[in-house]
């Protein structure tokens, strides 16, 4: 988002007579302390509008307002660009020229060039999918599927109209934006829907007859056995658009009882957020930054599936990826490739698991090595001996919280002295739904949310003391840009959990005493991902709801 310079905003408020050079200086304590922009906040206590400031970087900036989001937009021209990219690239698209064929955007950041890149390669995948007559597909997808007790499975499989309607639903998976596909066999239809934001939504139902032929097509694809329907089976294949854009699809096919359920996780080769991006506040940041600074040693990545683990590892490993750095990684799936470093996929057919890919890796003179996810003994046995002999080793841990990751790796057998010895840094993470930008507004928090937060904030071992309850909370009222949702786009909340040479004395104890471990954390900094996420409540990024639904998950 563009900003104004502060003391730019100092003048124009002070001579405005907006407030005081005192009250100025006392909001910009409050921002340093919340870690955000001064405007922010000056918005957020309501001593501006967000219109009266999108007016002074209009002015500032010498770019026109677009006055014309006040408006209702045509919903087919607001769905040239999908919700999910809207969101993360801050642009809606409010009008079309269809004389001079130009459509017209809204940004935050109208200087963001690569915004501009990236939607123009978005719009030539819109044109590419509205060539597809999806009914028409359909209705010769029902024939294709009659056809298929005389022609058998894999032959039904290669029928043009099954590959069109594959083919326009990833179409339309990489057009909204969506991380997995599911395909499901309910009594009398088939049921297609996706995964955006997190959250599942229905895109179609389709007669019962396409699901064995459309299964058939996507087990062909993936190198499965087609006639094979009462295990569960895992492959992938890679599907490449007309414009060239490759995606990887990681397919999982699960019976169920009314026939084969399959899941597609889309894997795109996107560019890496950086730090800021992911959602990591001023304090966090440098935590991290800390962390990552380091020549050997372990950092851990800890939350449940789908909170975000692997897009933050990849973050960091874009930070680290310079020429002179050896950089090696063990997953399993690889979801993106990156350049010049060294991926290994785990193939446990072939012998290839985590614990000795790892071994093969230390012969391979790595200085960082990514390990995708500690799962036995084994493998963390190596990755703890490989961070205490000179490699930085970055891995995840499927915990509730980052000082949980401790007894978590002593409970896998790793020896206590060794996890002390080790353990530089613990990353706590889960995903919140940002509040809709368009349609926010502030409200005084109700005693039942007042007492909600002081619960949480008890149980997390908070003197009653040191609570601060926000003065004014934020919600979305709904709008046609976030489709009613009053959400529009994710982003992290953290914990940084740093490991000091007290904490290290705690770890090596005969008896780990895990509540007297988080009470020392505390003293020395550790902050828990509620405690983020309230920070970001009272900047209106995102509301209590989904920062209690994230840390209870």
């Amino acid at each position: 988002m563009l900003y104004l310079p502060e003391e730019k905003l100092k003048k124009i408020l002070i001579e405005g007579g907006f407030l005081t050079e005192k009250e100025f200086e006392n909001y910009k304590k409050k921002a340093e302390r919340l870690e955000a922009d001064i405007g922010e906040i000056l918005i957020s206590e309501g001593v501006i509008t967000l219109d009266y400031y999108y007016q002074l970087l209009s002015d500032y900036y010498k770019i026109p307002l677009a006055r014309s989001l006040s408006k209702k937009i045509d919903p087919k021209i607001l769905s040239f660009i999908p919700e999910i990219v809207a969101r993360e690239r801050k642009a809606v698209a409010f009008d079309f020229d269809e004389k001079n064929n130009l459509l017209k955007v809204a940004m935050t950041d109208p200087t963001d060039l690569e915004t501009e890149q990236n939607l123009e390669r978005l719009l030539s995948i819109y044109a590419e999918h509205s060539t597809l007559q999806f009914e028409e597909v359909i209705k010769e997808s029902v024939q294709a599927a009659s056809r298929m007790k005389v022609k058998g499975l894999e032959e039904a499989a290669k029928e043009l109209p099954i590959v069109q309607l594959l083919d326009a639903l990833i179409y339309y998976a990489i057009f909204s934006e969506a991380s997995d596909i599911h395909i499901e066999p309910l009594e009398k239809e088939t049921l297609v829907r996706f995964r955006i934001e997190g959250l599942l939504k229905e895109i179609a139902r389709f007669p019962k007859e396409i699901l064995d032929p459309l299964v058939a097509r996507i087990k062909l694809l993936s190198s499965l056995k087609i006639d094979v329907h009462y295990i569960p089976q895992d492959g992938r294949f890679r599907f490449t658009t007309k414009t060239g854009q490759v995606v990887d699809l990681r397919v999982s096919v699960m019976p169920q009882l009314h026939g084969e359920k399959v899941v597609m996780r889309l894997l795109r080769a996107t560019r890496p957020l950086s730090l800021p991006e992911l959602g990591l506040l001023k304090s966090s940041l440098e935590k991290v930054k800390k962390a990552i600074s380091r020549s050997f040693g372990s950092i851990f990545i800890c939350g449940p599936t789908g909170s975000g683990k692997t897009t933050t590892l990849y973050s960091i490993l874009s930070i680290l990826n310079r020429p002179e750095v050896n950089i090696v990684t063990i997953e399993d799936p690889i979801e993106y490739a990156i350049k010049y470093v060294n991926q290994i996929q785990v193939n446990p057919q072939a012998g290839l698991t985590f614990a000795t890919g790892l071994r093969s890796i230390l012969r391979e003179d790595p200085d960082i090595i990514l390990v995708g996810e500690i799962r036995d003994r084994e493998t963390a046995e190596i990755a703890t001996h490989a961070a205490l002999t000179g490699h930085l080793l970055f891995s995840t841990l499927h915990t509730n919280d980052a000082p949980t990751a401790i007894p978590r790796l002593i409970e896998m057998g790793v020896p206590k002295f060794l996890v002390a010895a080790t353990l530089n840094t613990v990353i706590g993470q889960r995903l919140v739904r940002k509040i809709c930008k368009n349609c926010i507004y502030s409200y005084t928090p109700k005693k039942s949310e007042i007492d909600a937060i002081k619960e949480q904030l008890l149980l997390l071992g908070v003197k009653e003391e040191e609570i601060e309850i926000p003065r004014l909370f934020f919600r979305g009222k709904g709008c046609p840009i976030c489709h009613g949702s009053g959400y529009k786009g994710r982003t992290g909340i953290f914990e940084i959990l740093d490991i000091n040479d007290e904490l290290r004395e705690m770890i090596g104890r005969e008896n780990f005493d895990l509540e007297a471990f988080k009470k020392v954390a505390r003293q020395a900094g550790y902050r828990t991902m509620f405690e983020d996420g309230l920070k970001k409540i009272e900047l209106g990024i995102t509301t209590l709801e989904e920062v209690l639904r994230a840390v209870r998950e």
